[in-house]
């Protein structure tokens, strides 16, 4: 438009730097190994049940043990990122998936296969804490939202890379030895992430909590934050708040509201079957009647529409709201999951199963896989928000081991009475979501807690 007038630092608070950008990517890399060993096994489970003679319960143990170390990794991962520092203890994480890659690639027998899965679940718990801690924390803040989102990007992503990695290693003719391949190959991607972890710099937050405050300021100042003076001062009187309200206790009357929706998102989000159909994903083609290379492929397919939903939502959710895609989602994935079922049932048109289940991960990824987290860091005020996400994102990976552990039962007995189950629970969240859900876009975080009823 002639005339019209850039606002000052327009241009600069929109660029990322060189700098900020490589620090946040080598951060965002968890995320992808985070997506990449999740799913993985998916391509190596059906193998594993050859080799050991797996039962329903050992090959649902198989898949749950890595989901507790997930479980306890996310619990504790605040304690070495405190003591040791975000990139610190990000390195430690890079050598646990290091670790996990060569024990499952190498493993003599089945108990350490496990154990190798469940020092993997220890990396994934830790990096789906420290990662995007670390990426907020060096991030100035007109750049945060995107730079942490990347975050969420490269775990879809990574999912994709494992299904297309078990499709690739599945047409090279390894035969006994493809799914310690498969298995293995993410020691790669893993060495590299620890390796560039030596070339960033550590969080300007933790510094400052060490008392570190020039270090500090020269990391802020690096990054690219136009305001780094006021925005330490900022860091470094939060750090002495923080002191006098770590003692603030989230399971009170107060909170009752705020902990309802971040457990029931929780549980909701692994209730879909989400997780249980990405680790099961090449065992539900098999059972449908697709060869083993052709799931491998269709599972492509299945990653790819989670990537591009995904990106899709990140363009919505600030449009639409996070209630309405809940509620959009809601009914996309039981119809979806309800297709899935009278296949199964009905013992024919197998040939539409995968478009089903590209229909349920694109509404999922529409829906639950974006708002999920987004609105866990809504709904609780500042003095509580660490705990109150902590206790969401406990609640969804205890979902996710429980569930991933019975699905090879309930699908033992019947192909398509899990799916029925997962059909209910989103008719339920499309209940609960539009009787009990507030909508929280537009709302600055004060006025959600005044929304809430927290005084």
């Amino acid at each position: 438009m002639a005339g019209a007038k850039v606002a000052p630092g327009l241009v600069t608070s929109m660029t990322i730097n060189g700098y900020l950008a490589k620090s946040s990517l080598v951060a965002a890399l968890g995320g992808l190994l985070f997506g990449f060993d999740t799913v993985v096994i998916s391509g190596a489970i059906a193998a594993l049940q050859l080799q050991y003679g797996l039962s329903d319960i050992a090959k649902g143990m198989t898949v749950s043990t890595a989901l507790v170390g997930t479980i306890l990794g996310a619990m504790f991962a605040g304690i070495p990122g405190d003591r040791y520092g975000r990139r610190g203890s990000l390195r430690i994480t890079a050598v646990l998936y290091l670790l996990s890659a060569l024990g499952c690639a190498f493993a003599f027998g089945w108990y350490s296969l496990v154990v190798a899965r469940f020092i993997g679940g220890l990396g994934i718990g830790a990096s789906s804490v420290l990662g995007p801690m670390y990426i907020a924390e060096i991030a100035p803040p007109k750049q945060r939202g995107r730079l942490v989102g990347a975050f969420q990007f490269n775990i879809v992503f990574g999912i994709l890379l494992a299904y297309f990695s078990n499709y690739l290693i599945g047409t090279f003719g390894f035969g006994d030895l493809e799914w310690r391949w498969k298995l293995g190959v993410s020691g790669i991607p893993a060495a590299l992430f620890l390796v560039m972890l030596f070339a960033i710099p550590e969080s300007p937050r933790w510094l400052a909590k060490q008392g570190r405050v020039k270090e500090a300021e020269d990391v802020l100042r690096c990054s690219g934050d136009e305001n780094y003076q006021e925005d330490l001062k900022e860091i470094v009187a939060s750090v002495d708040q923080k002191r006098e309200l770590v003692q603030e206790t989230l399971f009170s009357r107060k909170y009752r509201v705020p902990i309802f929706l971040a457990v029931s998102i929780a549980m909701f989000n692994q209730l879909s079957g989400i997780n249980a159909i990405l680790y099961y994903l090449n065992d539900i083609f098999t059972k449908a009647g697709f060869t083993k290379v052709s799931g491998d492929l269709q599972s492509v397919a299945v990653g790819a529409t989670n990537l591009v939903f995904t990106i899709v939502a990140m363009t919505m959710i600030d449009r639409l709201g996070r209630k309405k895609l809940l509620l959009i989602g809601s009914v996309g994935t039981a119809v979806a999951l309800a297709g899935v079922a009278a296949i199964f049932f009905a013992g024919t048109h197998q040939e539409l199963l995968v478009w089903c289940l590209v229909v349920f991960i694109a509404f999922f990824a529409f829906s639950q896989g974006a708002v999920i987290w987004v609105y866990l860091s809504e709904v609780f005020p500042t003095r509580v928000r660490a705990k109150g996400q902590s206790l969401g994102s406990l609640t969804h990976w205890i979902m996710a081991a429980l569930l991933s552990f019975l699905f090879p039962l309930l699908a033992a007995t019947s192909g398509g009475a899990p799916f029925v189950f997962f059909a209910a629970m989103m008719v339920v969240q499309f209940l609960v979501v539009l009787f009990f859900y507030p909508e929280t876009k537009g709302y600055s975080l004060e006025e959600m807690q005044k929304k809430l009823g927290i005084s």
